[in-house]
This record gives C-alpha cells, sequence and structure tokens, in this order.
C-alpha cells in the first residue's frame, strides 16, 4: 500500500490549501490572536476617545455643529462641576477604603483552617454582584425609605434614635450611594484576595511559628506583602470605578438631588450633554474627568510603589 507523506499532500490540494496556510504561520498567528482586543480597541475606546475629545471643542446642536474653540472648557469650572468632583472624591475614598479593607478581613477569616463551610460564604457574598444595581437600589429605596414606616427608620427607633430622611441629608445620601457600591463589590473583591491568599505556601506559617511570630508579625511579614499586587490593583480599580460612579447616585436621585448632595461628575455629564442637549459641553467636562482620573491613577500607582522595580 503507497503512503503520501504530508509534503505531498499539501502539494495535491494545490493553490486551494496555500490559502489557509497564513493561518498556521508562526509570523501570522500573534496577530490573528490579538485581534479581537485591538479591534474591539480601536472600535469601542479609540474611536470614542477621539470624537469626544473633537466634540469638546465644538458646540452641537441639532443639524448645526460649530467650532467653538476653548469656550465649553471655560465653562467647565464652575460651581455646579466643583460640587459633583467634591462628592465624587468623597465616594472614592469612602469606597476604596471600605473595599480593600473589608474583604482583605472577610478573606483572611475563610482562608483560616477552621473555617467551616467556607465553599457557602463564598457563593453567598458574590450573589450581589450578579445582581443589577437597578433592582437593588430599588429594594434599598424601599428600605431606606423617607416614611417613618421604612425598615431602616424602624430599626433607628427601636434604639431609640430619630428617623433620617435618608434621601435629604448630605451624609445620608453619601451613605446610601456607598452602601450600596459595597454590598455590590465586596465579594467580588474577597475573591480576589483569597485567590492571593492561597497562593501563600502553608510552610512560611509554620517557618513564622516556629521563629515565635505572633498574629500581627504574620500578617505584617508573611501576609500583607503576597496580598500586595491585589491591593494595588484593587484600590487602582475602585478608584476608577468610583469616579465614573453614575448608577448609584441614578437609582436613588434619578437625575436630580437637593442641593445636588449626590450630583457625580458623569452624572453632571448625563444632566448637561443629555438632558440640556449640549453634546460639546458635555464632552468637555467627560475630557477633564478623563484627565483627573489619569492623574490620580498615576499618584496612586506611585505612592504605593507599583513603579518600583524589583517588587512584586
Amino acid at each position: 500500500m503507497k503512503t503520501t507523506s504530508v509534503k505531498e499532500e499539501k502539494q495535491a490540494l494545490g493553490p486551494t490549501n496555500k490559502r489557509f496556510n497564513i493561518l498556521y504561520s508562526k509570523k501570522a498567528a500573534p496577530y490573528i490572536f490579538v485581534s479581537p482586543f485591538i479591534i474591539s480597541f480601536l472600535v469601542l475606546f479609540l474611536y470614542p476617545f477621539i470624537s469626544a475629545v473633537n466634540m469638546s471643542f465644538q458646540r452641537v446642536l441639532p443639524g448645526q455643529v460649530e467650532y467653538v474653540g476653548m469656550a465649553n472648557y471655560q465653562r467647565v469650572f464652575n460651581p455646579t462641576f466643583y460640587t459633583a468632583l467634591q462628592n465624587t472624591t468623597v465616594y472614592v475614598i469612602l469606597t476604596v477604603i471600605i473595599l480593600t479593607v473589608l474583604p482583605m478581613i472577610f478573606a483572611i477569616f475563610l482562608n483560616h483552617r477552621l473555617m467551616k463551610f467556607t465553599n457557602l460564604f463564598r457563593a453567598s457574598i458574590f450573589i450581589p454582584a450578579l445582581t443589577s444595581v437597578i433592582v437593588a437600589g430599588t429594594i434599598f429605596r424601599i428600605i431606606f425609605g423617607d416614611s417613618d414606616n421604612a425598615f431602616a427608620n424602624q430599626v433607628l427607633q427601636l434604639f431609640g434614635l430619630n428617623p433620617v430622611d435618608w434621601r435629604y441629608n448630605s451624609w445620608s445620601a453619601m451613605f446610601l450611594m456607598v452602601f450600596l457600591a459595597s454590598w455590590r463589590w465586596i465579594g467580588v473583591n474577597v475573591l480576589y484576595f483569597l485567590a492571593a491568599l492561597q497562593n501563600v505556601s502553608k510552610d512560611v506559617y509554620e517557618a513564622a511559628d516556629i521563629d515565635g511570630a505572633n498574629t500581627w508579625q504574620k500578617f505584617k511579614n508573611v501576609t500583607f506583602p503576597a496580598i500586595r499586587p491585589i491591593v494595588i490593583f484593587l484600590t487602582t480599580i475602585t478608584t476608577i470605578n468610583g469616579f465614573r460612579m453614575f448608577e448609584e447616585s441614578f437609582v436613588f436621585f434619578e437625575t436630580s438631588s437637593p442641593g445636588n448632595i449626590a450630583l457625580s461628575v458623569v452624572g453632571y455629564i448625563y444632566v448637561e450633554g443629555i438632558q440640556r442637549n449640549d453634546m460639546g459641553f458635555g464632552a468637555a467636562v467627560g475630557v477633564v474627568l478623563l484627565i483627573v482620573i489619569f492623574i490620580v491613577s498615576v499618584i496612586q500607582l506611585f505612592a504605593t510603589g507599583a513603579f518600583k522595580k524589583g517588587d512584586s
């Protein structure tokens, strides 16, 4: 029986097979694999970014577009923008602290060898991340209602405290937004920390016990260095998401809040760009917000030592 080699089979297929050789080329394969990311980056990020920057120098009206230079940027720095930026900054600080410290503590407890039903707890704390923010916000609005019979106010009255108008005070409005965000994302961050903790060898902890290290010393010298990259990652991501916050404010206050106590920068972009149909000004605010996020992120990465050589 006559056998044929692979080379002979390719030659037998003729020119048709040559068209598909590029798919198996070592030079072309990397570009083919990364092409979905490159295409999505160009279409979903780079093109909208260039369009937004271009639009920020325009006055966009129905059927009329004209360049106005820096006029939109000159209007950005107004009292309403400063209020929105202040609210957003406070929100960012609170969420970064809560969504870093609490998940770290929970992960350490869940990773302890004496902890039981760990899989049940992991699944339970992850469920809020799968919940729609609109559905969760509606439930939160019922719990923290304005009437004295709302669940949260009834709990306060049990402890002898006065009912609270949750959506009409600056501190309580911020509490609602931070609480909703923390409830949604704390489980995801716990899983990040758990993944890092489970990569730490138990031999290191046993060596620390032999050396007589106490709980704090083991956390400082063993646990924290292992989860430090996750801390840097989560603080950076939480900061970026905090400045981009919109849903948490919208579900409680829609597009307006008393005295702008819950107005975020993205909410301000929505009001000016969509509701008032001033797309050029909204784009200018968006570009300024992008610059703020970039500067804060770089400062944060330098402060946490993420750019230091030799750090893991």
